[in-house]
């Protein structure tokens, strides 16, 4: 009985595909007419190839100018190089505070919060989660202590290590909306 079934559905089926392919046998004439008459079109015209840049060298001139295989701090700058081994470090003893997991750049300031004599800024991390930060809290993986808040701004005093076993001190800061 089983085996019936099996032949009565193969022969239903080998019918449903002759009748299918029987319905494709139209007249395609005007499908080809179209077709030629695409191809009868002129092409369109090809844009032609931009001029090329030619190359300016630059010519340096390394008695008159800095060195460019030593470090530069600006002068004016706020930057201050400490002498080898001396000035402001990083107390590497202190314990870690959560917002010095992210770079500075993943952090957004989105308000202030104040209650009776404390200013916090409110922090938002890339996780979405907000942080009340006060004055004198590290945020950043460059040593970034909070020195200042203000309505639309953190200011923060970084600690960049210079190459030469000394720190950088380096002013940075989050505004509001950032």
């Amino acid at each position: 009985m089983k085996h019936l079934g099996n032949k009565l559905r193969f022969a239903t089926g080998m019918v449903l595909v002759a009748i299918m392919l029987t319905a494709c046998s139209q007249d395609m004439s005007d499908l080809v007419s179209h077709i030629d008459s695409v191809k009868a079109r002129p092409a369109d015209p090809i844009p032609p190839i931009p001029p090329v840049k030619s190359y300016t060298p630059y010519e340096y001139d390394g008695l008159t100018g800095r060195d460019p295989f030593r470090q530069s701090i600006s002068e004016g700058s706020d930057d201050v190089r400490s002498k080898k081994g001396t000035g402001p470090r990083p107390d590497f003893e202190r314990p870690k505070e959560y917002l010095e997991r992210y770079e500075l750049d993943t952090l957004a300031m989105v308000g202030t919060f104040s209650k009776e004599a404390s200013y916090w800024a409110l922090v938002r991390d890339p996780e979405g989660v907000i942080h009340r930060v006060p004055v004198g809290n590290y945020m950043g993986k460059n040593h970034g202590q909070v020195v200042n808040i203000t309505g639309t701004q953190v200011s923060l005093s970084e600690l960049i290590s210079d190459g030469a076993d000394g720190w950088i001190i380096r002013e940075a800061s989050i505004a509001l909306g950032e």
